[in-house]
């Protein structure tokens, strides 16, 4: 059954019903035991010589590897934007720095994850591009809500371990009760998320020309789309085991593995801002 996720679309072998991958000159596998071989003369022959194939498999171990180097990506160029944007507090020009690297990184992370999305053959090298540009964002976004929502409360520290949290809750609940994803689920979570993403983008247009409607704010209207991108995010997360449960068990080359790392932290990052809205809205005074 063919994935309706682009992220795992790319590879066909993300799908439930992918047979593991051949290889040129790759030996028959042995008979299990027990089971007969065949003898048959006629079925002889010299052919050719065998070689056996050395390419590595997808393993849930290479994915947490991979997951890992993303994530560190991220949070070391979002405590390193945090330090070097300056004090919000007596530093004039540090809000106006921290602006732009929300914007900036905000758009450059969005244009390569639409690339890494659609892109058949994943490329490590721009996975990491976009865990870096990520990681501007979320540390000039992190650092704005800190000033001006933070008070004497960590919200940021606060997100961040509700977001291993939800990731640790999302997991264990899918592994203890068998979650099975079907093709509705599918196409409902992404249909959403492309919804989601197109709302962000009209309220970015409106508030060029300062037409806002709080959409993505902290009150309002804002938390109603914040708690809806929560919930989202976890589906979004039970995807991504899905996907990899079944790459694993198809077989996939381990290169795969940074496909899957860059789809949960794609979900981990959706998760985490809007855990930070959520958390400013309950800390406003």
């Amino acid at each position: 059954m063919q994935s309706n996720n682009p992220i795992f679309n790319r590879s066909e072998q993300f799908h439930p019903n992918a047979q593991a991958p051949s290889y040129p000159g790759t030996a028959p596998s042995a008979p299990a035991y027990g089971e007969a071989v065949t003898t048959d003369p006629s079925t002889w022959g010299t052919g050719s010589p065998v070689q056996t194939s050395t390419g590595e498999r997808m393993t849930i171990d290479s994915v947490v590897q991979k997951t890992a180097i993303s994530l560190a990506v991220v949070v070391a160029f979002a405590m390193a934007t945090w330090v070097l944007t300056g004090d919000l507090d007596t530093d004039e020009t540090a809000f106006a720095r921290v602006m732009s690297a929300v914007m900036i990184g905000s758009l450059g992370a969005f244009v390569l994850s639409l690339v890494n999305s659609f892109k058949r053959v994943v490329s490590p090298p721009l996975v990491l591009a976009f865990c870096a540009l990520e990681g501007v964002a979320l540390g000039g976004l992190s650092k704005f809500f800190d000033a001006v929502y933070g008070g004497e409360d960590n919200i940021v520290m606060g997100a961040v371990l509700g977001t291993f949290a939800a990731f640790a809750g999302t997991l264990a609940a899918y592994k203890y009760f068998n979650i099975q994803v079907s093709p509705k689920f599918r196409k409902i979570v992404i249909a959403s998320v492309f919804g989601m993403i197109g709302l962000s983008l009209m309220e970015l247009v409106l508030g060029m020309f300062g037409n806002q409607i709080g959409l993505f704010g902290v009150s309002g209207l804002g938390m109603f789309t914040a708690f809806a991108g929560l919930i989202l995010g976890v589906f979004m997360l039970i995807m991504d085991f899905d996907f990899v449960e079944y790459g694993v068990a198809n077989g996939l080359e381990e290169r795969e593995s940074w496909r899957a790392a860059f789809a949960m932290t794609v979900s981990l990052v959706w998760i985490y801002t809007n855990l930070l809205r959520i958390m400013a809205f309950f800390n406003q005074d």
